[in-house]
Order: C-alpha cells, then structure tokens, then sequence
C-alpha cells in the first residue's frame, strides 16, 4: 500500500502525502508573484501578450487542479481500501488485539485527514482563481469560470 502513488504523491504515510501535495500547491502558492511577473502593466502592455500569458497561467493552474484532485481521490480510496481491510481482520479475529486496534484506528485518521485535503483544494482552488480573475479579467476570459 505504501508504494501506491498517484501524480507523486505518495499514500502510504500522511507526512509524506501532504508534503508531496505542498510541493503540487507550489503555483497556487505562488500565484500572485506569478501574475505580477507575467501580466503586464499599462506601461509594458505592448510588449508582453497578456491574453497568452494568462491562458498559460490558468491551463496551468487546472491541470494541477486537476492532477492534484485525482491524486488526493486515489489515496482517500487506497485508505478506505486500507480501513476495510483492516475491520475484516479484526472482525475475523478471535480474541481482542490490541495492536491491530491500534493500526485501524491510524488508519481512520489518516483517512479522515486525507478526506479533509478535498476541502482543503477546493478552497486554494477558489482562492487562486478569484486572483486570477482580478488579475487577467481583460486579456483572459476562461470557459469555465
């Protein structure tokens, strides 16, 4: 289970998956240094296309939506794998082990952690393109938003 990983990201341990996902949120993090590189002021209008850069900018920012999204997904199905899987060994089991216990009951939480990291996107997601908009709104319409 721990080798399960999706667009880098690792499932096995929670430190290592939200570490993984930090270094995928590096554009949205980043994004207002992004746009104040890449959008031109009215002084530099003629010499940068702003409708290009922002399209590049914001295809950008939706494949690591994207990726990120499928990637946080496949690793909340692998610990729901990894919860049931662990409930039939305790339900199969005779006597109370409390070592087993104690594995079921990490594995919850890291699945409710991870189940948590949705919201956690849609909220970056939401940020992200509320600035992008307030940025790019004259040289990019996207389709979507």
């Amino acid at each position: 289970m721990a080798g399960d990983a999706i667009a880098g990201i690792p499932c096995g341990e929670f430190r290592e998956f939200k570490e993984a996902l930090n270094l995928l949120r590096a554009t949205d993090d980043k994004i207002i240094y992004k746009l104040n590189t890449s959008v031109p002021t009215i002084s530099f209008a003629g010499e940068i296309n702003a409708h290009d850069e922002c399209k590049n900018l914001y295809e950008q920012l939706q494949t690591g939506y994207d990726s990120r999204k499928a990637a946080i997904q496949h690793c909340v199905n692998v610990s729901k794998l990894g919860v049931q899987r662990l409930k039939n060994e305790k339900e199969a089991a005779t006597t109370e082990d409390l070592g087993l216990l104690k594995k079921l009951r990490a594995e919850q939480t890291k699945l409710r952690l991870m189940q948590s990291e949705l919201t956690v996107e849609d909220v970056i997601k939401e940020r992200s393109l509320k600035v992008f908009s307030e940025r790019c709104w004259k040289a990019y319409k996207p389709p979507d938003l």
